[in-house]
């Protein structure tokens, strides 16, 4: 009886015998497929029953035949366990389940626990049952970043061999619950917005498109929740908060999925710099639960994340880094003639106007060597068409990012609601729409009529969950975060 698997030999081969075991085993009356298994412990509790049987389950991760004597190992998503299995404690149906057994097969067991010579614990298997034949095995390993593409799409083997993999999915659900915690602790309250809007806005993207067929009406989908929360805050609501899963028709790389996780949460009677506090707390809570410590190492970078953080406004950065001062270069004329002479090279395809220029330039030459924790603040009115102005600096908005190594983890700033203003910034944005800016925002007449029913003074807040699950487990790209992530269709 062979058990390991050749990897040499063609995979159709491998299949084809698999599926002929299959098969010899509905002949003999097994269904390959059962229906159900009372497992009432798992492995992890198993491991611990004592002297009691232990009725468990698991995938066949290991095969090993000595005569009469058959060794196996099992796993489940609490750990592993190893099984000896003698021929002549079976019954002659289960010797020929035993017999058509492969790495991948998934069996029921009830067993008697022990520890052999070698001090390994052990289930004496009593009683075994087949749950699932696996038809298709699984790779031996993965071979380096070659294979990176294939480990992403079929996730479902990743997890299998890369118990790295599910730590990181682990720690991104227990970040979750806190933060959903935190907020709900500090008495916000959490709603649902719609995914499908008519009028896609709340942030500078370009959104997917759908057609609703009953309607006959072109959809977006949304790629933030910001209006509709804030139309909330216009209809009573002092704190409101959303998970949400947005949606920007954009390019992929280590720092953007076109489908991902925000936070996004808006509070009445506040401003910008009561944020700023609640992110520094929140933040570093959430790094202590998670890791025992206020420190962690992201990608070799040693990070403190004890309080407070420092603050660098925008226009003290880019002078620093660029040499262009925002407060003398202030048209989109100057600043193209000031990357000339600075030799600053940009690639301005589809972007126009100057809060766009000095966002693409920020992200050139400034972002990405940015420790932190670090909050950027008081960027150009312009850059951010829903935040309100400084009232001692209108050119300036009362707003605020958190960088973490080069990442935006979270955008912030006191809501603008002046409607007059609202409309105004947005008119603006038409006519970078009609210049070639393909992110411009779009005027929304019913938040423009929200505004005027009156939103009180209001601070809104967005985290990216992914971004920030990236630095919280050391992963260098995004698609590490995500279960599932965009891929380019399969060949």
């Amino acid at each position: 009886m062979r058990y390991n698997l050749l990897m040499s030999q063609p995979l159709d081969e491998l299949i084809a015998v698999r599926k002929q075991k299959l098969e010899e085993l509905k002949t003999l009356g097994v269904d390959p497929y059962a229906f159900t298994f009372d497992k009432t412990l798992s492995i992890k509790s198993a491991r611990e029953v004592g002297d009691k049987p232990a009725t468990t389950a698991g995938r066949i991760t290991a095969l090993r035949g000595h005569g009469a004597l058959t060794f196996a190992d099992i796993v489940d998503e609490t750990g592993k366990i190893q099984l000896l299995l003698r021929r002549d404690q079976l019954n002659q149906l289960e010797q020929e389940i035993l017999d058509r057994l492969d790495l991948g097969d998934i069996i029921g067991v009830i067993g008697q626990l022990f520890t052999t010579k070698a001090g390994e614990l052990t289930i004496e298997v009593s009683s075994l049952v087949l749950l699932t034949k696996s038809v298709r095995p699984l790779p031996s390993a993965w071979h380096g970043l070659k294979d990176i593409e294939e480990r992403y799409r079929t996730r479902y083997v990743d997890l299998l061999l890369n118990p790295d993999v599910r730590r990181v999915f682990d720690l991104r659900t227990k970040l979750l619950t806190f933060l959903r915690h935190y907020l709900d602790d500090l008495g916000f309250v959490e709603v649902e917005t719609p995914v499908l809007q008519p009028i896609y806005g709340g942030a500078t993207a370009t959104p997917f498109t759908t057609r609703h067929k009953a309607l006959d009406q072109q959809f977006y989908l949304r790629i933030s929740d910001e209006l509709y929360l804030k139309r909330l805050i216009v209809g009573g609501y002092d704190k409101v908060y959303e998970v949400a899963r947005d949606f920007r028709n954009e390019g992929i790389d280590r720092q953007h999925n076109p489908e991902f996780t925000m936070i996004e949460f808006y509070k009445a009677y506040a401003d910008y710099t009561d944020l700023m506090e609640i992110t520094e707390d929140m933040v570093s809570t959430a790094v202590h639960q998670l890791h025992g410590k206020k420190t962690l190492t992201y990608q070799g970078q040693e990070l403190d994340f004890a309080v407070p953080w420092p603050r660098v406004t925008y226009r003290d950065l880019l002078l620093k880094d660029t040499g262009i001062d925002i407060n003398q270069v202030t048209t989109e004329d100057q600043l193209l003639k000031e990357l000339k002479v600075k030799k600053l090279k940009l690639d301005l395809k589809g972007v126009t106007g100057y809060a766009n220029i000095l966002d693409k330039l920020y992200k050139e030459y400034s972002r990405p060597h940015l420790v932190g924790p670090l909050f950027i603040i008081d960027h150009p009115y312009e850059a951010m068409p829903l935040a309100k102005r400084k009232p001692d600096d209108p050119s300036k908005i009362a707003s605020f990012q958190l960088i973490i190594c080069g990442y935006e983890i979270i955008k912030a700033y006191s809501e603008l609601n002046d409607p007059a203003d609202q409309r105004a910034r947005w008119e603006e944005e038409k006519e970078l729409a009609k210049a070639g800016f393909e992110e411009a925002q779009m005027l929304d007449e019913d938040y423009i009529r929200a505004l005027e029913i009156g939103m009180p003074p209001t601070a809104g807040w967005g985290m990216g969950v992914d971004r920030l699950t990236a630095i919280l487990a050391d992963c260098a790209s995004l698609k590490d975060t995500i279960i599932f992530p965009t891929l380019r269709p399969e060949k």
